[in-house]
C-alpha cells in the first residue's frame, strides 16, 4: 500500500470538501461548484503537498531524499499558487471587466452609427471586439490563493497526514 500517495489524494479531497462549509459560514451563499474549483480556502494544492511531505517523513524519516524532493516540489507548488496563478486569476477578472466595458462602448458606437446613418467602414471601431465563444474564455474565479489559504492548506494537509498515519498504523502495525 502506498501510504504517502493515498494520504496526498485524501488531503486533496478533504480540502475540496472543506471549501463549501467554510464558504457557507463566511459568505452565507456558496454554490456547490466551489468544491470543484481552484482557489479558495483552504488550498488543496498545499494540502496535498504538505500531507505528502508529512507522510514521507513518517514513513522514511526527515533525512530521506524523498522528503527533500517532496519539500522542494511543495515549496514550488505553494509559491506558484500564491504568485503566478493568483495573478493570472486577478488579471483574468480585470480583462473580463475591460471586455464588458468595451463591449458596452461598442454597442453605443453601433447605435451612434445607426443614429447618424454612417456606414461601418466610416467608423473602424464598430467591427472591433468580435470574440468568438467569449463566455468560454472567461475566468469566473481566482486561480490562485492568498497566503492565509495556503497556510490553511498546509494545516489541513498536516492534519490529514496525522489522521491517515494513525489509521494506517492501526491496520498495519500488528
Amino acid at each position: 500500500m502506498n501510504y504517502p500517495l493515498i494520504t496526498a489524494f485524501a488531503a486533496i479531497f478533504f480540502a475540496q470538501a472543506l471549501k463549501y462549509p467554510i464558504a457557507f459560514f463566511s459568505r452565507k451563499s456558496p454554490e456547490l461548484k466551489i468544491m470543484t474549483s481552484t482557489g479558495g480556502m483552504p488550498s488543496s494544492h498545499s494540502a496535498a503537498v504538505s500531507s505528502l511531505i508529512a507522510s514521507l517523513i513518517f514513513e522514511y524519516g526527515f533525512s530521506s531524499p524523498y522528503v527533500a524532493i517532496a519539500t522542494i516540489f511543495g515549496v514550488i507548488i505553494m509559491f506558484d499558487s500564491m504568485g503566478v496563478r493568483r495573478q493570472s486569476g486577478e488579471q483574468g477578472i480585470v480583462i473580463d471587466i475591460l471586455v464588458k466595458y468595451l463591449t458596452d462602448k461598442k454597442q453605443n458606437i453601433k447605435k451612434e452609427i445607426v443614429d447618424r446613418n454612417m456606414t461601418h467602414s466610416e467608423n473602424p471601431l464598430a467591427n472591433q471586439l468580435e470574440i468568438d465563444h467569449y463566455e468560454d474564455l472567461v475566468i469566473n474565479n481566482y486561480l490562485g490563493h492568498k497566503p492565509t489559504e495556503v497556510f490553511a492548506g498546509i494545516m489541513t494537509g498536516g492534519f490529514v497526514a496525522i489522521v491517515a498515519r494513525m489509521i494506517y498504523l492501526s491496520f498495519y502495525s500488528q
